[in-house]
This record gives structure tokens, sequence and C-alpha cells, in this order.
């Protein structure tokens, strides 16, 4: 594949030498020739990370199209500084090296699980929710407002091995501040409401018979305030943990808050990967969709059960 993306670029830069700076069409070889405007604002990015789980290094005769450029490791406690400065925080330079502190500590202390995460991509995701605490509580300490973000906000992926380290890392380095978690009252109440009442949470495979137990309670909302700032969330423990019946109660307890919520189950595992994904009839060249594909059609197109509400 890659050698036939060489193929395919090298028509393109000699099409940029060929016509400079005039934007009219050329012949590009992708199976049958066609033409094609060219697009002189458009551009081919590479990203190379040496040692990279899965990947492979470029064939020579594609490389050789591209110029190198080396980069360096970000100094993440200066982008921090600078985020927390455009969130509004007075106390910024302090406040990143603590942050840091926290996540390589962190990252040293706690055990290695597959799902933990103390990169930049997890550093920007605490610092945009810090920023949300920050407006909705102006005249709060800024290091309880930090403190409460990277609390609430790692503690529901963090094994329960490893809660007490962490939760003495946070304390270590916010001494003093104990702010009391604040969960989504009417989503608390919901979900409480609907495990103690059978007819609430009555699913296509019958009643869940759940019972009303704080942790359980709480695992639903932290939940729920991880959809509100990821697009994707993962649920992750052994088998037994109440992993299904706690988003299947969420999406009751939003219902019945008036915040309709539809869901579509899909097993990969029963389904091959042209079922799963769709694929493409070699001899007719007709597209045939998969279940994934399939259901984010009618997601899109707000048809089926789904609605653009």
């Amino acid at each position: 594949m890659l050698s036939v993306v060489s193929t395919q670029v090298k028509y393109c830069l000699d099409a940029i030498k060929v016509l400079k700076n005039d934007p009219s069409k050329f012949l590009f070889k992708f199976g049958d020739e066609e033409e094609i405007p060219m697009r002189l604002t458009s551009g081919y990015f590479i990203t190379m990370n040496p040692g990279y789980a899965g990947r492979t290094e470029l064939p020579e005769n594609l490389k050789a199209l591209f110029r190198s450029c080396a980069m360096v490791v970000p100094d993440i406690v200066l982008i921090c500084e600078n985020m927390l400065m455009a969130e509004g925080f007075n106390t910024a330079r302090d406040l990143s090296k603590k942050f840091m502190t926290l996540y390589n500590l962190s990252s040293s202390l706690l055990s290695k699980q597959r799902h933990y995460d103390w990169g930049l991509r997890a550093v920007k995701s605490v610092l945009r929710q810090a920023g949300i605490l920050k407006r909705l509580s102006p005249n709060d300490a800024e290091k309880l407002i930090l403190m409460r973000a990277l609390r609430d906000f790692n503690t529901p992926k963090i094994v329960l091995d490893d809660i007490d380290i962490f939760m003495g890392l946070i304390n270590d380095l916010f001494p003093g501040c104990n702010p009391p978690v604040e969960f989504k009252a009417n989503v608390k109440e919901a979900c409480e409401q609907c495990a103690r009442d059978p007819e609430l949470c009555a699913f296509k495979e019958g009643k869940m018979n759940i019972k009303c137990e704080e942790r359980f309670i709480q695992k639903c909302v932290e939940l729920y305030e991880l959809l509100v700032v990821r697009h994707s969330v993962f649920i992750i423990g052994v088998p037994g943990s109440a992993k299904s019946t706690i988003w299947k109660l969420l999406a009751r307890a939003c219902t019945h808050i008036d915040h309709e919520t539809i869901f579509d189950i899909v097993d990969p595992k029963c389904v091959k990967n042209e079922e799963l994904f769709g694929n493409m009839n070699p001899k007719t060249k007709e597209w045939k969709d998969g279940v994934l594909s399939t259901m984010m059609r009618d997601m899109s197109k707000c048809q089926g059960k789904f609605t653009d509400s």
C-alpha cells in the first residue's frame, strides 16, 4: 500500500513542478487515469515516532519524497503554565509545577495499567476541566480548584490498589485542601431513584434488581461526568464488577430526568471484520455496510430510533 501511495505522491509533486502557480488540472493515475484539479494550499505530513508499537518504517521510495524534520520532547510544565494562564489562573507558574510533579510521581509510583495516561493529552483534558471549575467558582482559591480537578477527573480511572497512593500524593502537594466531592445532584438522585424503583429500571432483558449502594451510585455519576468532557470512554473491570449495570442504569436515569438516552449494543467478537466495518465486493465493486457503519449512518442522519434532539 505504501509503495502505491509513493507513486501517487510522485504524480502530485511532478504536477506542481510543471504547473507551478497554475491551478489547472493534471492527470492523476489511480487505477484509471483521472483529471483532477491541483490545490496548492494542501500538503502531506507524516508523524514518525521511533519505537512506537505497531508502527513500521517507511519504504525508501516514499521517504525520499519528504523532507525530514527532527522534533524535541515538549516542555509540559511550560505548556501547563500557559494553559492555566489562558484559563484565568493567576498563580499558574506554581500550580503548573505541582501539576506535573503529581503526574511524574504517579507515572513512577503507581502500577502500570494499560489505561493509565500521564502524558500531554491527559494533561490538557484536566486543564480544560480546571478552567470550567474556575469559571463556575471564580472566588474559590486556585489551588483548591486545581486540586478538585486533578482528584475528580483522575480518581474514576485509578484502580483500587493505587487509589491510596494517588490520594496521598495529592494531599502532600496540596496540604490543607480537601474539598468535598461535588456530584450532579439531579443525576445522583435520578440514579438512586431508578435503582430503588424496579419499574424505572426495566430493560428488554428484564428488571435489573439493583441494590442502591453508595459506591455503585458514585460510579454511575463519575461515568456521567466523564462523558460530559470525553467523546469516548472505556469501562474497565473484572467480570461481575457491574460494568454493564452501571451504564444501563445511567442511561435510564438520564432518560428519567428528560435527557433521553438511546444506545446500541454491539458484540464485536460475534461477527467478522468485514461484517463489523463493511466491505467492498471485489467483483461488482459494490460497498456493503457493516454493523458499525450502519449504526453511524443512522446516528448522523437521525434515522430509525435516533432523533436530532
